[in-house]
């Protein structure tokens, strides 16, 4: 599908980006891909990390905030991935309005710029701070989500969808709780500082981010929002495989942060359809029949959540260790 395609990443430069322009590459054959992102010194890095490909990628220096740059990067794009944002939680609490530049009037720049320029699908990465937001940076993309779908709305006859894909923190992304951990030990600490003795997260790998992406370019019709199934873990397991028999001192929740990952909602459960290795989260309203997805999942019951504390599977703590092995904690 992928084939003869040209795309393009927005923040591309990202650990997000990056695994899926290398996922491509190594199992499509695409016109070109295109990496639009604001730092230039990023770009140099990722231009050496993928010397192989040069003849497969271009590298635009932009920022979604500005809709003519966006436009120029635009034109002949079939698929656009948009990845940018500002994502770290304290930063947008203190710089709000640098956060609604981004994560919100960027989104809206990303539409009008596919809209004009002929794209075929976007698929909006999203995130589980999104669902029932306690933080700006969730607020920011709750309203980012609802632009994307709204979207659909303005095809007209466009031959152009919008859908989403959402998921929590990847294992060993900048700013979780691995890496967090990981270089507390290097300094020697002997003990792991736990937040809530109840808190929860899913584990989900870049790899697994990347295919989900994948998948919503292959299936969606317009407004869906795809959600993996994935396994859970407990904070204090997550501990006890990096650091076994570590201390484990409970130093209070952070303002804006959840017990649980919250990825569909009891709300949303009224159009969540599950399958095999996913849900979809199908819009309430349609646009046109042509448009229309036809779910082929099961329909799941009324008053259904799917969290990261509600979960049907866990990890245990040597399954945690396991899987540790594949995270790249050096980078």
């Amino acid at each position: 599908m992928l084939n003869n395609k040209a795309i393009l990443v927005t923040g591309g430069t990202g650990s997000f980006g990056k695994a899926f322009t290398r996922y491509v590459l190594e199992h499509y054959d695409p016109k070109k891909i295109i990496i639009y992102s604001r730092d230039e010194f990023k770009q140099f890095i990722m231009q050496n990390e993928f010397k192989q490909y040069a003849d497969k990628l271009r590298f635009f220096i932009g920022d979604v905030r500005d809709k003519d740059r966006l436009k120029r990067a635009f034109e002949g794009v079939d698929y656009v991935i948009h990845a940018a944002a500002l994502k770290q939680v304290p930063a947008c609490e203190y710089n709000p309005a640098e956060a609604i530049k981004t994560n919100i009037n960027g989104a809206q720049n990303v539409i009008d710029a596919a809209l004009d320029c002929g794209v075929k699908k976007v698929v909006a990465l999203s995130t589980d701070k999104a669902v029932n937001p306690v933080n700006l940076y969730g607020g920011t993309k709750l309203v980012s989500d609802k632009l994307f779908i709204a979207a659909n709305a303005y095809a007209g006859n466009k031959d152009i969808c919008f859908s989403i894909v959402r998921y929590g923190n990847v294992a060993g992304s900048r700013g979780s709780v691995i890496p967090f951990f990981h270089n507390l030990l290097k300094q020697g600490k002997t003990e792991l500082p736990i937040t809530d003795y109840r808190m929860t997260r899913f584990w989900i790998s870049l790899r697994q981010g990347v295919e989900l992406v994948i998948k919503a370019l292959e299936e969606a019709k317009g407004g869906e929002t795809f959600i993996s199934k994935i396994p859970s873990f407990k904070i204090t397991d997550l501990a006890q495989a990096m650091c076994p028999g570590c201390a484990m001192p409970e130093v209070g929740i952070r303002e804006g942060e959840k017990l649980h990952e919250i990825m569909v909602t009891v709300e949303d459960s009224l159009t969540t359809y599950e399958y095999d290795k996913h849900f979809i989260v199908y819009p309430q309203m349609v646009w046109s029949e042509s448009r229309k997805a036809v779910p082929t999942g099961k329909k799941v019951p009324e008053g259904f959540s799917y969290t990261s504390g509600n979960n049907t599977e866990w990890l245990s703590v040597e399954q945690i260790q396991e899987l540790i092995k594949s995270v790249d904690l050096e980078k």
